[in-house]
């Protein structure tokens, strides 16, 4: 072998291991005509739409029903707010000075293309997908990092957020789960280790004043149960502060057999918000089950001025260049048609365990995240 034959085969040699190390390249998927994201699993199927960034399905097996319902029709090429989005940089309005210089309801995360940066490939035991969005008003970037386990249900959901700005900023950052028909109806049992809260229709100075102890909150000076949406539209949206390290809030439809639920550090988003709305015919539409940075729904001008609401912040703060990385874990589970709803969530090394609610025979439920991890 002549030195020339030599160096050209190792060299050969060297670059066809190199593309076999290489990762692979991103792979959008369409689906129903919009660019997406799709991880599938033998035990679930997610969907996120890259015109928006919303995750947009989760489903058992890839085949069961899907929870996450919510303004999915529309033009296929629009960025819009489905399912569960993101609210970022803010949630709720934002000022009217902000409004004419082009910002938009719940910030721009939702109203921008995502990139898909890297997957869905298999890493370390779980399906993994990377992502991320500029927005350029807001002058932030965000990167999402999904894990879908092989062997549950169960995602892990990392976003890192970056101020890109040359000063600092104040921001929030809300998750927005919408859950709807079909597995949304009367019987459908809201749970979560909330604590005292308020309605946002009562008037500013009140807030600091309990309206709601979960699970009841007042209408019209009259005890409503939030565990179900029944007979009544309001209060439209409470907001929960969550005491323990981790806060967690799970929807169970019995008429669909199936839990979905989310596990977060009170330190990263101390806040739960729940949505309500009926339809026309006073049914059940859709539940937000909605987890952040902050309760009050308001523009930065008010949220500023108010600071906290039972000691809870209302909004974060970036300096410039600096990143903040939250995450969380949302996950399915099969239940029976007569499941009484969550009494507590146990969070162990490897699998959440759902303890039933007292009055029945014991049917706790076992979730592994060992696959996705968990950050301390």
């Amino acid at each position: 072998m002549n030195a020339r034959f030599a160096m050209n085969w190792v060299n050969k040699v060297t670059l066809a291991a190199l593309v076999l190390a290489a990762p692979l390249p991103a792979a959008e998927t369409m689906v129903g005509g919009r660019a997406s994201a799709v991880l599938e699993s033998p035990g679930a199927k997610l969907v996120v739409d890259l015109q928006g960034g919303s995750i947009v399905e989760l489903r058992l097996g890839g085949d069961g029903v899907n929870p996450l319902v919510w303004a999915n029709r529309g033009p296929a090429e629009e960025a819009r707010p489905m399912s569960h989005f993101l609210c970022l940089d803010r949630w709720g309005a934002p000022s009217a000075a902000e409004l004419e210089r082009g910002m938009v309801y719940h910030g721009e995360a939702t109203r921008v293309r995502w990139s898909l940066d890297a997957g869905p490939e298999t890493r370390r035991g779980a399906l993994e997908a990377r992502m991320s969005a500029r927005l350029p008003i807001a002058g932030l970037q965000v990167e999402r990092t999904l894990r879908l386990a092989a062997d549950s249900a169960c995602v892990r959901v990392e976003e890192t957020v970056t101020n890109e700005n040359k000063l600092g900023r104040v921001y929030n950052m809300v998750q927005h789960p919408t859950v709807g028909p079909p597995f949304l109806d009367a019987e459908t049992l809201v749970d979560s280790n909330a604590r005292q809260g308020f309605a946002q229709s009562n008037p500013g100075p009140k807030y600091e004043e309990p309206s709601a102890w979960w699970p009841r909150a007042l209408s019209e000076g009259l005890p409503v149960d939030m565990r179900r949406l029944i007979d009544s539209e309001e209060p439209n949206v409470v907001s929960y502060v969550v005491e323990d390290e981790y806060g967690w809030v799970t929807a169970a439809s019995p008429t669909a057999g199936l839990l979905i639920g989310y596990l977060w550090k009170r330190s990263e988003y101390p806040w739960l918000n729940l949505w309500r709305r009926l339809d026309e015919d006073g049914k059940p539409l859709a539940r937000g089950l909605e987890f952040g940075t902050t309760g009050l729904h308001q523009p930065f001008p008010t949220l500023v001025k108010k600071g906290a609401i039972f000691g809870r912040p209302l909004l974060d703060y970036l300096d410039a260049g600096e990143s903040h990385t939250r995450s969380y874990l949302m996950f399915l589970a099969p239940i029976p048609a007569d499941y009484r709803g969550v009494a507590e969530l146990k969070r162990g090394d490897r699998e959440i365990e759902l303890i039933e609610r007292p009055g029945g025979p014991a049917r706790d439920l076992h979730v592994s995240f060992e696959a996705v991890g968990l950050r301390p």
